[in-house]
């Protein structure tokens, strides 16, 4: 399983006191709050960043970290990602998980037999579509409702599903 999840990229900077514009890839971008920890993954390095303040502006939040005080200290970390450890990230509800610990889960249908790998999840507005490649190398789209996805162990890295009539066409 993950131990950490990208929350945002750092897009531009923002004035010329170090702030940064970030894009968020989070579904909740009030996670951005002041005092939490952010780790800035470099390429070359992992620097832990401590959000000194916190700004929303159209899509984008607006971040001031502690210690960076002009533009010529962040702009370097321009199209750099941004992440939080499991233990910060946000608390799930039942029947919730998170997207990286999904992929690459092993589908199973309810009749015993192997459906194949889930490589992807499409975030829609009613539910989530989870992409399953089948080993034929086609992809079935399920839908992510409890009529078709029965169980779900993450640790043992397995999916039990039922393919409702009409989804394998």
């Amino acid at each position: 399983m993950e131990e950490r999840f990208q929350v945002g990229v750092i897009s531009s900077t923002h004035g010329i006191r170090g702030e940064v514009k970030v894009f968020p890839t989070t579904d909740n971008v009030k996670r951005f709050k002041k005092g939490i920890t952010l780790i800035l993954d470099t390429g070359k390095e992992e620097r832990q960043l401590i959000v000194e303040g916190v700004k929303f502006f159209k899509q984008f939040v607006i971040l001031k970290f502690e210690g960076i005080d002009n533009i010529n200290d962040i702009e370097k970390y321009k199209s750099k990602s941004l992440y939080v450890t499991r233990e910060n990230a946000i608390k799930l509800r039942k029947n919730e998980y998170f997207i990286a610990d999904l992929i690459g889960v092993q589908v199973w249908e309810d009749n015993g037999d192997f459906l194949g790998e889930l490589k992807d999840v499409i975030e829609t507005g009613a539910n989530d579509v989870y992409v399953i490649k089948q080993e034929n190398g086609k992809d079935i789209l399920l839908p992510a409702i409890k009529e078709c996805i029965l169980s779900v162990e993450i640790e043992e890295k397995k999916m039990t599903v039922h393919v409702m009539e009409g989804l394998r066409e």
